[in-house]
């Protein structure tokens, strides 16, 4: 089984490959992601928001993150849960994020 911080660099990888559909940013940088928790063995609980709780992709997107971390060599489950607490705000972006989308 591979280390669990290899892993955990896997999978920020694997999220900075989902976009949002409305803006031209990854879900990671845009700061959706506010946990990944992996354990041994290689049980990844990863929990995240969406920008508003009406987005167009609530059902679609946890989905795509799921099955895009399953797929990861290692990786023998991964549960989504989404959160609304904290409240995603354009602070949570990454420096990259807010240059792309004319932030800075």
């Amino acid at each position: 089984m591979p280390d669990i911080s290899i892993l955990e660099d896997q999978i920020i990888i694997t999220l900075k490959t989902i976009y949002d559909p409305e803006l031209p940013v990854n879900i990671y940088d845009l700061g959706l992601i506010y946990e990944i928790d992996v354990s041994d063995p290689a049980n990844v609980k990863i929990i995240m928001t969406l920008t508003s709780p009406n987005c167009p992709v609530a059902e679609s997107l946890p989905g795509e993150v799921r099955e895009k971390v399953d797929a990861l060599v290692g990786i023998k489950s991964t549960k989504v849960k989404i959160v609304f607490d904290p409240t995603w705000t354009q602070e949570m972006m990454s420096e990259e994020a807010k240059f792309e989308l004319g932030f800075l």
